[in-house]
């Protein structure tokens, strides 16, 4: 089942909502799992990553109150986080922890949910959030007898009942099948372009580059990148970019590439060339003119390393 489409109930609450990030530390005793962050989360949905141990759940927890910052201060618009209640009205969480009551099925659960957000409707805002995650044919099981899968769905229909401007997400799609993904990741691209924030971490990356428009990358309990990911490669000028490219007579090309300043490498490797350019913008502009005056037509202009794989690969190994 697909989910339903998002409803834009309170834009100019989403508009105006965003996570601000000012100067954060949290250490535990000797140990900095935080150190120094600041960040500004818009509307949208913006993938968190790191490698294990880089500080992705401390921060998350730090933005939700659920830690106090030893250093600095996150507010969600014009309201601080910590020792503020009120917040969670425009928030909703899930934790990467299991803390599912399985007594439940997940009806009760998600409108026990919506009482204590003193919703006026509780049972009307349950079934909504539940149709959105699709657990309606199993929606008065209990959640004991579900699958992994179908106990994060629950979870994120408990965190879904009060129709937060924010989401904070800690490792959504653990533990759900290929279709409960896609269905979760339309899910918050939906919210996404309905004007909500929302923020996920997750340690796989191919999620992470279809749902996000921009993401936040720890290392070591700082913040080592923040943005477009294929913009973030670019600004690493002290790795080549790399190209594969196909034409007409790649020999030919290959020659009149290696000319060029901005070029640092040329391999053949059939069916065409890999090229690498110590200068993305120089490099793509000569090309065409090089191809045109080597009498060579191109077929084929990809970049080689943009993914974000590459891009998280190049981040976390410094």
């Amino acid at each position: 089942m697909t989910a339903p489409t998002v409803p834009d109930t309170r834009p100019e609450t989403a508009a105006r909502t965003a996570i601000e990030v000012r100067g954060v530390s949290r250490w535990f005793g000797n140990v900095v799992a935080v150190n120094d962050i600041t960040m500004s989360i818009g509307s949208g949905v913006t993938g968190l990553l790191g490698p294990n141990g880089a500080g992705k759940t401390t921060l998350l927890h730090l933005m939700a109150g659920l830690l106090a910052p030893s250093r600095g201060e996150i507010r969600i618009g014009d309201a601080p986080v910590w020792r503020n209640p009120e917040i969670y009205r425009a928030l909703g969480l899930v934790v990467d922890r299991e803390d599912t009551y399985g007594f439940l099925s997940a009806r009760e659960l998600v409108e026990a949910t919506a009482t204590l957000h003193r919703l006026p409707q509780p049972r009307a805002a349950a079934d909504r959030a539940i149709a959105m995650v699709g657990l309606g044919s199993a929606a008065d099981r209990r959640v004991d007898t579900y699958s992994k899968g179908m106990r994060q769905r629950a979870r994120v229909a408990a965190a879904l009942v009060h129709d937060p401007a924010v989401l904070l997400l800690d490792e959504p799609f653990n533990g759900m099948d290929p279709r409960q993904r896609l269905e979760l990741m339309e899910l918050l691209h939906q919210m996404g372009e309905a004007g909500r924030s929302v923020l996920f971490s997750s340690h796989i990356l191919e999620e992470v580059e279809q749902v996000s428009q921009s993401i936040q990358v720890m290392v070591a309990g700082r913040l080592a990148a923040s943005g477009d990911h294929r913009a973030i490669r670019r600004l690493m000028t002290q790795r080549p970019h790399e190209f594969r490219l196909a034409s007409s007579d790649d020999r030919r090309l290959g020659v009149a590439l290696l000319a060029l300043p901005s070029v640092s490498g040329v391999e053949l490797e059939p069916p065409g060339l890999l090229i690498r350019a110590s200068d993305y913008g120089a490099f793509t502009l000569a090309l065409p003119a090089a191809a045109r005056d080597a009498g060579v037509r191109l077929y084929q202009v990809l970049p080689a390393d943009e993914s974000l794989e590459s891009v998280f690969s190049y981040l976390i190994a410094g």
